[in-house]
């Protein structure tokens, strides 16, 4: 598959509860459309510690936004505070971003997350807990964590295809005109 060619690069951030399908959609749309996914918890599982991880985030993001190509991010996307930050860094260097809410419920993310080892039961509900679900004005893109990945992926690209429509001309007026003003009419009562 060709990588996305959009009129300007968006920066694309992952939402959703741990063991909703966030990174196996992310991985799959970088894969298939040549785009860079960046996941945070790689970066932090090489880091010393949360600071250190901050610090290697925010570089990678740095020289990626550099190239303007259109990225994939999974981090940080629990609090609305961290989705307006990421919104407002990625409108500072030139993207257009767009949050991917994967929306799946929380038994079947937690047996997930439980399968996956990634979390314990009590760390799962610590982190339901502190999750935000995105605000109508953030505009997400709403797509289900039980649905397959071609599903999912139409949805996104219709709402990519949206945001890389070139604005239309204005239409041109039926009726062209006064030219002279003794020409109008008007109508008294």
């Amino acid at each position: 598959m060709q990588s996305l060619q959009l009129s300007r690069p968006h920066a694309i951030m992952m939402v959703g509860i741990p063991g909703s399908g966030k990174s196996y959609f992310a991985q799959r749309f970088a894969e298939t459309f040549r785009a860079p996914f960046i996941d945070s918890l790689v970066l932090e599982q090489q880091s010393r510690d949360d600071a250190a991880a901050g610090t290697l985030i925010g570089y990678v993001l740095g020289e990626l936004a550099k190239t303007g190509t259109t990225f994939i991010f999974e981090g940080n996307s629990d609090s609305r505070v961290r989705r307006t930050e990421f919104a407002m860094w990625a409108r500072a260097h030139g993207y257009t971003p767009l949050f991917i809410w994967v929306q799946t419920d929380a038994t079947t993310s937690l047996d997930r997350t439980l399968k996956a080892r990634s979390l314990t039961k009590e760390a799962f509900a610590e982190a339901l807990k502190g999750f935000s679900a995105p605000h109508t004005s953030e505009k997400p893109i709403v797509i289900s964590g039980k649905h397959t990945y071609a599903s999912q992926a139409k949805v996104v690209l219709k709402r990519l295809s949206e945001h890389n429509r070139p604005a239309a001309a204005p239409i041109a007026s039926a009726r062209p005109a006064a030219a002279d003003s003794r020409r109008s009419i008007t109508v008294r009562s």
